[in-house]
Protein backbone atom coordinates (compact mmCIF):
# COMPACT_ATOMS: atom_id res chain seq x y z
CA UNK A 1 0.00 0.00 0.00
CA UNK A 2 1.28 3.55 -1.06
CA UNK A 3 1.52 6.41 1.56
CA UNK A 4 -1.01 8.04 -0.03
CA UNK A 5 -3.44 4.60 0.12
CA UNK A 6 -2.84 4.74 3.30
CA UNK A 7 -3.05 8.28 4.45
CA UNK A 8 -6.40 7.63 2.63
CA UNK A 9 -7.59 4.94 4.47
CA UNK A 10 -6.75 6.80 7.66
CA UNK A 11 -8.89 9.78 6.86
CA UNK A 12 -12.21 7.62 5.91
CA UNK A 13 -11.73 5.89 9.33
CA UNK A 14 -10.91 9.02 11.33
CA UNK A 15 -14.09 10.67 9.79
CA UNK A 16 -16.42 7.52 10.51
CA UNK A 17 -15.26 7.53 13.65
CA UNK A 18 -16.54 11.19 14.26
CA UNK A 19 -19.55 10.56 12.23
CA UNK A 20 -20.49 7.73 14.79
CA UNK A 21 -19.57 9.41 18.13
CA UNK A 22 -21.75 12.61 16.42
CA UNK A 23 -24.92 10.67 16.16
CA UNK A 24 -24.84 8.96 19.49
CA UNK A 25 -24.05 12.15 21.15
CA UNK A 26 -26.31 14.38 19.15
CA UNK A 27 -29.23 11.60 19.64
CA UNK A 28 -29.04 11.14 23.70
CA UNK A 29 -27.90 15.00 24.21
CA UNK A 30 -29.41 17.18 21.24
CA UNK A 31 -27.68 18.71 18.67
CA UNK A 32 -27.04 22.05 20.43
CA UNK A 33 -25.84 20.78 23.87
CA UNK A 34 -22.67 18.96 21.61
CA UNK A 35 -19.98 20.72 21.52
CA UNK A 36 -17.49 20.12 18.51
CA UNK A 37 -14.95 19.30 21.21
CA UNK A 38 -16.64 16.65 23.13
CA UNK A 39 -17.08 14.85 19.79
CA UNK A 40 -13.57 15.07 19.33
CA UNK A 41 -12.90 13.30 22.45
CA UNK A 42 -15.48 10.84 22.07
CA UNK A 43 -14.30 9.79 18.46
CA UNK A 44 -10.72 9.15 20.26
CA UNK A 45 -9.56 12.24 18.59
CA UNK A 46 -6.27 14.04 20.74
CA UNK A 47 -6.47 17.31 18.55
CA UNK A 48 -9.60 18.88 19.63
CA UNK A 49 -10.36 20.36 16.32
CA UNK A 50 -10.66 17.20 14.21
CA UNK A 51 -14.16 17.78 14.03
CA UNK A 52 -13.90 21.02 11.91
CA UNK A 53 -10.91 19.72 10.00
CA UNK A 54 -12.74 17.14 8.65
CA UNK A 55 -16.37 18.44 8.49
CA UNK A 56 -16.29 22.19 8.98
CA UNK A 57 -19.15 23.21 10.49
CA UNK A 58 -21.90 21.22 12.41
CA UNK A 59 -24.26 21.73 10.26
CA UNK A 60 -21.56 20.15 7.87
CA UNK A 61 -21.05 17.44 9.98
CA UNK A 62 -25.67 17.10 10.89
CA UNK A 63 -25.43 16.56 6.80
CA UNK A 64 -22.81 14.24 6.52
CA UNK A 65 -24.75 11.97 9.34
CA UNK A 66 -27.96 12.53 7.36
CA UNK A 67 -26.62 11.59 3.64
CA UNK A 68 -24.74 8.31 4.95
CA UNK A 69 -27.98 6.83 6.67
CA UNK A 70 -30.16 8.29 3.52
CA UNK A 71 -27.81 6.79 0.89
CA UNK A 72 -29.22 3.24 2.48
CA UNK A 73 -32.73 4.52 2.74
CA UNK A 74 -32.51 5.22 -0.71
CA UNK A 75 -31.22 1.60 -2.01
CA UNK A 76 -34.29 -0.06 0.16
CA UNK A 77 -36.96 2.17 -0.93
CA UNK A 78 -35.78 2.60 -4.84
CA UNK A 79 -36.16 -1.65 -4.43
CA UNK A 80 -39.86 -0.85 -2.66
CA UNK A 81 -40.87 1.91 -5.51
CA UNK A 82 -39.70 -0.67 -8.43
CA UNK A 83 -42.43 -3.19 -6.39
CA UNK A 84 -45.21 -1.14 -5.59
CA UNK A 85 -48.86 -2.78 -5.94
CA UNK A 86 -49.98 1.07 -6.99
CA UNK A 87 -52.27 1.08 -3.64
CA UNK A 88 -52.13 3.97 -1.32
CA UNK A 89 -51.08 1.51 1.48
CA UNK A 90 -48.19 0.46 -0.93
CA UNK A 91 -47.17 3.99 -1.36
CA UNK A 92 -47.31 4.27 2.38
CA UNK A 93 -44.86 1.44 2.51
CA UNK A 94 -42.42 2.79 0.09
CA UNK A 95 -42.12 6.07 2.42
CA UNK A 96 -42.24 4.62 6.20
CA UNK A 97 -40.81 1.27 5.45
CA UNK A 98 -37.17 1.87 4.30
CA UNK A 99 -36.37 4.07 7.63
CA UNK A 100 -37.54 0.49 10.19
CA UNK A 101 -35.39 -1.70 7.61
CA UNK A 102 -32.52 0.25 7.59
CA UNK A 103 -32.33 0.26 11.46
CA UNK A 104 -33.42 -3.46 11.51
CA UNK A 105 -30.24 -4.40 8.94
CA UNK A 106 -27.64 -2.02 11.14
CA UNK A 107 -28.70 -3.79 14.49
CA UNK A 108 -28.28 -2.99 18.15
CA UNK A 109 -27.33 -0.31 19.18
CA UNK A 110 -28.63 2.37 17.17
CA UNK A 111 -28.96 5.97 17.19
CA UNK A 112 -30.47 7.50 13.86
CA UNK A 113 -34.01 7.63 14.86
CA UNK A 114 -33.24 9.53 17.85
CA UNK A 115 -30.81 11.58 15.85
CA UNK A 116 -33.05 12.08 13.30
CA UNK A 117 -35.92 13.10 16.05
CA UNK A 118 -33.50 15.95 17.55
CA UNK A 119 -32.71 17.28 14.16
CA UNK A 120 -36.46 17.91 12.98
CA UNK A 121 -37.09 19.25 16.25
CA UNK A 122 -34.08 21.84 16.23
CA UNK A 123 -35.07 24.95 13.82
CA UNK A 124 -31.09 25.18 13.00
CA UNK A 125 -31.18 22.31 11.42
CA UNK A 126 -34.73 21.04 10.09
CA UNK A 127 -34.21 22.50 6.65
CA UNK A 128 -30.92 20.29 6.25
CA UNK A 129 -32.98 17.10 6.76
CA UNK A 130 -35.97 18.45 4.52
CA UNK A 131 -33.49 18.82 1.91
CA UNK A 132 -32.52 15.64 2.17
CA UNK A 133 -36.09 14.30 1.54
CA UNK A 134 -36.83 16.00 -1.32
CA UNK A 135 -33.79 15.18 -3.13
CA UNK A 136 -34.99 11.31 -2.94
CA UNK A 137 -36.39 10.62 -6.50
CA UNK A 138 -38.00 7.37 -4.76
CA UNK A 139 -39.34 9.24 -2.10
CA UNK A 140 -40.86 12.18 -4.64
CA UNK A 141 -42.27 9.38 -6.51
CA UNK A 142 -43.87 7.34 -3.61
CA UNK A 143 -45.49 11.25 -2.77
CA UNK A 144 -46.58 12.29 -5.76
CA UNK A 145 -48.31 9.13 -6.50
CA UNK A 146 -49.80 8.43 -3.32
CA UNK A 147 -51.34 12.17 -4.01
CA UNK A 148 -52.35 11.25 -7.22
CA UNK A 149 -54.62 8.46 -5.58
CA UNK A 150 -56.35 10.76 -3.68
CA UNK A 151 -57.45 13.66 -5.70
CA UNK A 152 -60.65 14.66 -3.46
CA UNK A 153 -58.30 15.88 -0.86
CA UNK A 154 -58.22 19.97 -0.53
CA UNK A 155 -54.62 21.07 -0.98
CA UNK A 156 -54.56 22.21 3.17
CA UNK A 157 -55.37 18.88 4.10
CA UNK A 158 -52.96 17.35 1.88
CA UNK A 159 -50.29 19.61 3.93
CA UNK A 160 -51.60 19.06 7.13
CA UNK A 161 -51.30 15.19 6.64
CA UNK A 162 -48.70 15.46 4.91
CA UNK A 163 -46.68 16.79 8.66
CA UNK A 164 -48.68 14.16 10.66
CA UNK A 165 -47.52 11.59 9.00
CA UNK A 166 -43.91 12.97 9.25
CA UNK A 167 -44.49 13.45 12.52
CA UNK A 168 -45.74 10.07 13.50
CA UNK A 169 -42.53 8.38 11.72
CA UNK A 170 -39.88 10.57 13.63
CA UNK A 171 -41.43 10.33 16.87
CA UNK A 172 -42.35 6.81 16.01
CA UNK A 173 -39.15 5.68 15.47
CA UNK A 174 -37.16 7.60 17.71
CA UNK A 175 -39.48 6.36 20.91
CA UNK A 176 -39.40 2.63 19.92
CA UNK A 177 -35.41 3.09 20.11
CA UNK A 178 -35.33 4.73 23.10
CA UNK A 179 -37.16 1.86 24.63
CA UNK A 180 -35.01 -0.39 22.83
CA UNK A 181 -31.75 1.32 24.46
CA UNK A 182 -33.19 1.36 28.12
CA UNK A 183 -34.30 -2.18 27.83
CA UNK A 184 -37.85 -1.56 28.17
CA UNK A 185 -41.06 -3.01 26.43
CA UNK A 186 -42.05 -2.30 23.22
CA UNK A 187 -45.49 -2.59 21.13
CA UNK A 188 -43.90 -4.53 18.52
CA UNK A 189 -41.28 -6.93 18.49
CA UNK A 190 -39.21 -6.46 15.33
CA UNK A 191 -38.13 -3.14 13.18
CA UNK A 192 -40.30 -4.50 10.21
CA UNK A 193 -43.27 -5.20 12.70
CA UNK A 194 -42.94 -1.48 14.00
CA UNK A 195 -42.77 -0.11 10.70
CA UNK A 196 -46.06 -2.23 9.93
CA UNK A 197 -48.04 -0.16 12.89
CA UNK A 198 -46.95 2.79 11.02
CA UNK A 199 -47.76 1.89 7.95
CA UNK A 200 -51.05 0.78 9.03
CA UNK A 201 -51.64 4.04 10.91
CA UNK A 202 -50.66 6.66 8.22
CA UNK A 203 -52.85 4.91 5.33
CA UNK A 204 -55.57 5.39 7.67
CA UNK A 205 -54.41 8.65 8.34
CA UNK A 206 -54.48 9.65 4.42
CA UNK A 207 -58.30 7.77 4.05
CA UNK A 208 -59.49 9.52 6.93
CA UNK A 209 -62.78 11.84 5.81
CA UNK A 210 -62.16 15.58 5.24
CA UNK A 211 -65.62 16.86 7.73
CA UNK A 212 -64.95 20.23 6.58
CA UNK A 213 -63.22 22.96 4.45
CA UNK A 214 -59.50 24.85 5.84
CA UNK A 215 -59.62 28.02 5.46
CA UNK A 216 -55.58 29.01 5.78
CA UNK A 217 -55.05 31.46 8.74
CA UNK A 218 -53.87 34.93 7.16
CA UNK A 219 -49.87 35.72 7.88
CA UNK A 220 -49.83 37.38 11.60
CA UNK A 221 -53.09 35.86 12.78
CA UNK A 222 -52.74 34.67 16.27
CA UNK A 223 -56.11 32.80 16.17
Amino acid sequence: MTVGAARSRQVRATRELILSAAERLFAEHGIAAVSNRQVSEAAGQGNNTAVGYHFGTKAELVAAILRKHHEQVERLRARMVAGADGSVRGWVSCMVLPTALHLAELGPPTWFGRFGAQVMTDPAYREIAERASRSSPALLRAGGELHRLLPELPEPVREERRDMARQLVVHGVAERERALADGTTTPRETWEQAGTGLVDAITGLWLAPTTSEITPRERGSTS
